[in-house]
């Protein structure tokens, strides 16, 4: 028999670039994501967010959407600009609004909000003034947090500062690949150094104006040498201290991992105690943002940890060509467990990407991989918690069908499939199923 802990919460995870379209609606400033895929080239068929899921004027419809499926928790994020539309100065107070009736809604419908404060749409006029590279943006980020946490908190009981500060600089300052788009080693080291002391400052304002739970969402993945040549060991070490904990040490007041020096090289600056002081503040809980494992093959050539992914014989890949590995899910829970003091956890993102075939004649959308893909990773994580991990929620990624950032709309991870051109919504087999594991408290897994 499977059996999740009681309160614990079910839900889905949503962004707000992916899914609000009316990026520029009732004053909201501009983003980088704005600018990011309105540049020829760098979206897949130059989609954009312009329109998205449309949720900004269907998110009744949406709350509705969850409730019909029994989710009793629902993690979003808040677009800085909407809220700030110069980043700093001027509150928005339609954009405050927006945000205010989606909680309302959520709320009237038991469920639980989860709000990020950043998901990666830096207002484009902070990026004017540097962005992540400006020293001062701590401030910054902290002074608009405390705008949300006086106009929300208590009707939303958990925050959480960033998501995924390592894609955010690898993605956007090292690879170019997401916003803002820069290719610059020197530049990455201060990207994710400004990061951490921006969630510091937004928790230490929090302790100051809010009463509830705030912390921070990483992404993470389990690193496995490709074989047992010491080149190939050293690799997967250097892969996992760049990816892993390059964040949570510092957050974890575990300092920063010595080889972040060799891996950026003359561009790594260590860090001041002030600094490590700061990104250390003490948090509620922590987001984990799970989707596959990196098995790792020196690479000389590779910048900056001259390793890549090793593609293995007899594995499932999905359609953004990541490894099934279900496994590495309870590895790295305990893993969390053990290095960080056992923290309250959320699995904050976990899904796949998979051919959907189109909307049937009997409105069905049959997706047997995304299910089998979601059993696998609900089970290993159930056995993190039989094995003492405090886990104490699971959002999948994503509700909806959205915009996958420079992929465009590509590539789906939905639970509900959502057709672009009508904006109709249709629950897959897989939110189904999702539904089943949620009224049975994962009992539905056994079978």
């Amino acid at each position: 028999m499977i059996e999740f802990p009681d309160g614990f919460l079910w839900g889905a995870a949503t962004s707000a670039s992916q899914i609000e379209g009316s990026p520029l609606a009732d004053g909201a400033g501009a983003s980088i994501w704005q600018r990011f895929v309105h540049t020829p080239g760098l979206t897949h068929d130059g989609d954009t967010g312009d329109v998205a899921c449309d949720h900004y004027n269907r998110y009744r419809e949406d709350v509705d959407l969850m409730r019909s499926l029994g989710l009793n928790a629902y993690r979003f994020s808040i677009n800085w600009g909407r809220v700030l539309p110069q980043g700093t100065g001027r509150v928005n107070e339609a954009g405050l609004e927006f945000y205010e009736r989606l909680v309302d809604a959520l709320l009237e419908a038991g469920i639980e909000p989860l709000a990020t404060l950043y998901h990666w749409d830096l207002p484009a006029a902070l990026d004017d003034r540097g962005g992540w590279l400006n020293g001062e943006i701590a401030d910054w980020f902290a002074d608009y947090a405390e705008v949300m946490f006086r106009r929300l908190d208590g009707r939303v009981k958990k925050w959480a500062t960033l998501n995924e500060p390592w894609v955010i600089t690898d993605g956007g300052y090292l690879h170019g690949a997401l916003a803002p788009g820069h290719k610059n080693l020197f530049e990455t080291p201060i990207a994710s150094r400004n990061l951490m002391l921006a969630h510091g400052a937004a928790v230490k304002r929090y302790r100051q104006v809010g009463a509830h739970d705030i912390g921070i969402v990483v992404n993470l993945e389990p690193k496995y040498p490709a074989s047992d040549k010491s080149a190939d060991r050293s690799a997967a070490e250097r892969s996992a201290a760049y990816m892993n904990h390059q964040y949570l040490d510092p957050a974890f007041g575990l300092g920063c991992p010595d080889s972040m020096a060799e891996i950026f090289g003359a561009g790594w600056r260590e860090w001041t105690a002030d600094e490590l002081e700061l990104a250390s503040q003490p948090t509620d809980w922590l987001g984990v943002n799970y989707y596959t494992r990196g098995v790792m093959k020196h690479d000389p050539s590779s910048w900056p940890v001259k390793a890549n992914y090793a593609r293995q014989p007899g594995s499932t890949y999905t359609d953004t060509g990541w490894e099934v590995f279900e496994r590495g899910l309870t590895e790295t829970l305990l893993w969390v467990k053990e290095r960080y003091g056992n923290p309250p956890v959320y699995i904050t993102e976990n899904g796949s990407a998979f051919y959907d075939p189109p909307v049937a004649d009997n409105g069905r959308v049959q997706d047997p991989l995304r299910i089998d893909y979601l059993k696998r990773h609900l089970r290993a994580v159930h056995e993190a918690i039989r094995q003492g991990a405090d886990v104490r929620g699971y959002m999948a990624w994503s509700l909806l069908d959205n915009l996958e950032w420079s992929l465009g709309f590509s590539k789906r991870f939905g639970i509900v499939h959502v057709n672009f051109e009508t904006q109709e919504r249709t629950p897959k087999d897989s939110a189904r199923f999702y539904s089943a594991v949620i009224s049975s408290n994962g009992g539905a897994l056994a079978d």
